[in-house]
């Protein structure tokens, strides 16, 4: 049986001990308030369980510190996760706070809930450290998909839009930023991947939020002004098969019956002039 475990007031007393399961009841005080438990999962990875009630984020929070330094002391174990609803935020604030690093999204079939998985391993930087504490943040911090597109025209003063694999709508040439990418260098990047061609980054037109539209999330648009060029630079392009069918110069009347409509909007708003330096699209119909 494992001995008790103590921080100050708080105590975790053992309940029960098998080769799959180590389980304490939380004690504050002498009061008997919720239970954490350890289940083996592999041979040096534990998951683990708790609860104290919903307005115990606290105690929760030095009771899972207690479990997870047992883990990883008495118990040998490399690898401590838990696997916790979406909807239980102040369960996945607790584990956070106890220095568990959110790792992901584990889809759940059917009725069952999807659930945030995180995890601590041994060699994790105490949370309360400043590499572990960054660390922490970093994994749980929202983040925000941004995508970089160029407004480049022809002589004519047409726009290029791109006719692509994976939707009907045609959109202005560009792609998502990879992480740590500075969004003129992805843009500069994408342009070469898909069109075999190497641009000029102008000025930043405008920031374009975009809202979550059919099953896509929201983003931040980066529009660059990538300039004029002559029409004939597109009979020179290598276009990536797997998302570029074709590219188009396109006037106004083209533009409204093929570009999706983010970028028709977009376009339309850039050529009525005064273009703030930040904007929000309205949220297209579906």
């Amino acid at each position: 049986m494992n001995e008790t475990l103590r921080d100050d007031d708080l105590a975790l007393e053992p309940t029960s001990g098998s080769e799959e399961f180590t389980g304490f009841s939380i004690v504050l005080a002498g009061e008997r308030i919720g239970t954490v438990a350890l289940r083996q999962e592999e041979r040096r990875t534990v998951s683990i369980r708790w609860n104290t009630g919903a307005d115990n984020v606290a105690v929760a929070v030095r009771a899972l510190r207690l479990a997870l330094a047992h883990a990883f002391g008495e118990l040998g174990m490399t690898r401590v996760e838990a696997r916790i609803p979406v909807d239980r935020t102040s369960d996945v604030r607790t584990a956070s706070i106890a220095g568990m690093r959110r790792e992901g999204t584990v889809r759940g079939a059917g009725t069952e809930p999807d659930r945030a998985l995180l995890a601590r391993i041994a060699d994790d930087p105490e949370p309360y450290s400043r590499d572990g504490f960054i660390a922490i943040l970093n994994a749980g911090l929202p983040t925000k998909r941004v995508i970089s597109q160029g407004l480049l025209r022809d002589e004519q003063g047409r726009v290029l839009l791109c006719e692509l694999t994976y939707k009907n709508e045609w959109d202005l040439p560009g792609g998502v930023i990879e992480v740590g990418e500075a969004p003129a260098v992805g843009l500069v990047r994408e342009l070469h991947e898909e069109l075999g061609i190497t641009v000029e980054v102008r000025d930043l037109i405008t920031v374009n939020w975009l809202p979550a539209w059919r099953s896509w999330d929201d983003a931040c648009i980066f529009l660059f002004d990538l300039g004029v060029v002559d029409s004939t630079i597109t009979a020179g392009m290598t276009l990536q098969p797997t998302e570029i069918k074709a590219v188009h110069w396109c006037d106004p009347e083209t533009i409204r019956a093929n570009a999706a409509a983010a970028a028709i909007e977009l376009l339309e708003a850039i050529d009525a002039g005064a273009m703030p330096s930040y904007r929000e699209a309205p949220k297209a119909a579906e």
